[in-house]
């Protein structure tokens, strides 16, 4: 068998000049007979020691094979049974890929990679930072646009509820309308309009939520400031409505006071208002 013939001739000649050439047959002899992460160490050997080598390349798009493998779903042997899942060593796999070779075609696969097995396990924050660092270091990659397409809709998952900073909205809405503007077709596919819809209105309810807030916590002033925000940001939401109905129960004194700027809902996620000497107190949801 070739494995009982390499393992004592790697020991014998640690200096061999072929030695490269006998670590990867042997790492290739472990990946077929299921023992993925020896052949991964017998790679790193390689790669380590000999980075010249004609082999380099085809040790790392091998140990890429292993790390996609793992997180696919392939699990190592633990009393010749396949139980155990290798996902956390697939992913610092594929950074020391990325690592080895920086900028290279197999450098930015891993990070793809990486990104999308977090996206697709609902890790949506570190699939956020992935997909954002993969836009800013290749960002000539055919990959880019769907790229920002799902790093959008890991913004929106995580808003939690109006009770909670609405920043993921606002990232979230950002991301889409630039998809819109240099992606048509890419937004006309995946209807990135309905889903900004979607956001705006949760903005409104968000909006609306934080000026009953106010209302209730007897700062009438920052209630108004807020509801004329709703009214005056999205005029066509139910939230616009129900707004100018809460103005016209508030106080003379309050309704007095400057109206918010104009803006839109990119640059005013958590519009301040401007009280007369009220203090505002913590946003609802938001920690002290």
């Amino acid at each position: 068998m070739a494995h009982d013939l390499l393992v004592p001739w790697l020991k014998a000649y640690p200096q061999a000049p072929d030695r490269d050439r006998g670590l990867y047959d042997l790492a290739r002899i472990y990946f077929q007979l299921g023992d993925r992460l020896r052949a991964f160490y017998h790679l790193d050997e390689l790669l380590d020691n000999f980075p010249a080598s004609r082999l380099y390349y085809p040790a790392l798009e091998l140990q890429y094979d292993i790390a996609d493998a793992y997180l696919q779903g392939y699990k190592e042997s633990f009393l010749g049974m396949r139980i155990v899942p290798a996902t956390d060593e697939a992913i610092e796999m594929l950074y020391r890929v990325q690592e080895r070779s920086p900028g290279s075609p197999i450098a930015e696969r891993a990070l793809k990679r990486s990104a999308d097995y977090y996206f697709n396990t609902s890790q949506f924050d570190m699939a956020g930072d992935a997909y954002e660092f993969f836009v800013r270091s290749y960002p000539r990659s055919s990959e880019v646009p769907q790229a920002k397409l799902r790093r959008a809709f890991a913004s929106l998952a995580q808003f939690r509820s109006t009770n909670f900073d609405a920043t993921p909205l606002i990232d979230a809405r950002s991301q889409f309308k630039d998809i819109q503007s240099h992606y048509p077709e890419l937004a006309a596919e995946a209807n990135v309009s309905q889903w900004i819809d979607h956001i705006d209105a949760d903005l409104a309810r968000k909006a609306y939520v934080t000026g009953d807030f106010f209302k209730r916590t007897n700062k009438s002033g920052a209630a108004v400031y807020m509801y004329r925000y709703v009214r005056q940001t999205y005029p066509n939401s139910p939230e616009a409505k129900q707004a100018e109905q809460q103005l016209r129960s508030m106080p003379q004194w309050a309704l007095v006071l400057p109206p918010p700027p104009s803006s839109n809902p990119e640059s005013a996620a958590q519009p301040q208002p401007v009280t007369n000497g009220e203090p505002n107190g913590p946003m609802p949801g938001r920690p002290r």
